[in-house]
């Protein structure tokens, strides 16, 4: 079966090559693997929702920003999603707000069989995004299920709908609320707000008694901005006033509880307007079975991309399609076993079969004889095609 909904995702892998080595693909960017001192090649990927199988992949170079590689890679995607469209189906490409440009969604806004579903950031839709979760509806999706199986109704995940005005059309709004996330960021921010307010004493107490270096104002705002960008908070939460000899600050409530209501809130938008709020956020959530690839793609003991021993682009293409390969074969052998185990326990498992050859004399074959496997080596093998006889003889 073709598939029906598509994710494209990117990601990025360090390499250790020296900074004078020319290469089109390593570049210094922002690493998602926080080795920022180190190049590193872009990967994105196109995947089928249903099956979590790779489709499409690209290499790019690692200081390309996701919106350009977007741009670029459009026509090879949409070719791919032609060979499975058929002119009665529906596709649907799910990515992230990274990507979102008005000339990448007007290019598929002029695909009459493609729709998108995209992330969309608080900050561009303050208005949507500051509205009471109490006025939010519960959804109908199997996380809250659980979480009302374990009386835990407080935490289900709640969404609003409603349409805004974006890239020249009117698109579906779904803002979604996550308690558990507010909870989270409210603790974090607070954290954060008690060390800026700690380190607010400490240059209040330099520059009231203009020690050196802190006799300037310009000099501890400086300071007290590279305080806030070092915590990735907004330097707006703290109002620091200067006189001659004295300095003082406060903290501003209108502005942290401006930041709060926005806490927990997502936005996602879609040209899938007939979609119900269930199947719009559960097609942005489920973003979350490419980022599981990319983690096997990043594991020292199944793909393992990293480290990329490798100094010319050639080099490094041929090892990433390798490693994709790699990362295909092994979704593939989940699939087989009914996804029953993840890639990583079924390689483990096998890794503990041991087996051996015996060649008889006189006779023609050998023969393949295995230790007596485990009832889930066995059930891997019977998996794969394989029939096991007197529990240790393994015939093809």
């Amino acid at each position: 079966l073709g598939p029906e909904t598509l994710l494209f995702y990117t990601t990025n892998y360090f390499c250790y090559m020296a900074s004078k080595t020319e290469s089109e693909l390593a570049k210094r960017g922002n690493s998602k693997s926080s080795k920022h001192h180190l190049r590193q090649v872009g990967v994105g990927v196109l995947q089928d929702r249903a099956t979590s199988l790779p489709l499409y992949y690209t290499v790019y170079s690692g200081n390309m920003h996701d919106s350009k590689l977007f741009n670029c890679v459009l026509d090879e995607i949409f070719g791919i999603v032609a060979g499975f469209a058929r002119s009665d189906r529906q596709l649907t490409v799910v990515f992230d707000k990274g990507m979102n440009s008005k000339d990448n969604i007007s290019f598929i806004d002029d695909r009459e069989h493609v729709h998108f579903v995209t992330t969309y950031s608080v900050h561009y839709a303050e208005y949507e995004a500051k509205r009471d979760p109490e006025s939010f509806e519960s959804l109908d999706i199997p996380r809250n299920r659980d979480l009302i199986a374990n009386n835990r109704e407080h935490d289900c995940l709640k969404a609003y709908r409603t349409t805004i005005s974006l890239w020249g059309k009117e698109r579906t709004l779904v803002v979604t609320f996550n308690p558990v996330t507010k909870r989270k960021k409210m603790y974090d921010l607070a954290r954060k707000l008690g060390r800026i307010r700690n380190d607010l004493l400490e240059f209040r107490r330099k520059f009231n008694n203009h020690e050196p270096h802190w006799r300037d104002e310009s000099t501890v705002r400086s300071r007290y901005r590279d305080l806030c960008n070092e915590l990735h908070v907004s330097a707006k939460f703290f109002d620091l006033e200067f006189t001659t000899q004295k300095m003082t600050f406060r903290k501003n409530k209108q502005e942290i509880l401006a930041a709060e209501k926005l806490m927990g809130k997502n936005l996602v938008v879609t040209d899938n307007n007939h979609w119900s709020m269930e199947e719009i956020v559960m097609a942005s959530l489920d973003r979350y079975k490419i980022e599981q690839q990319f983690r096997v793609s990043k594991d020292p003991f199944q793909v393992r991309v990293n480290p990329m021993f490798h100094w010319t682009d050639g080099k490094i293409r041929c090892h990433l399609l390798t490693c994709m390969i790699a990362m295909t074969a092994l979704r593939l052998l989940e699939l087989k076993l009914g996804e029953k185990y993840t890639s990583k326990v079924i390689m483990e498992e096998m890794n503990k079969l041991a087996s051996v050859i015996i060649w008889h004399q006189g006779a023609k074959k050998p023969e393949f004889n295995l230790e007596e496997p485990t009832d889930l080596q066995n059930e891997i093998l019977k998996g794969m095609g394989y029939v096991i006889q007197d529990a240790w003889v393994l015939q093809v």
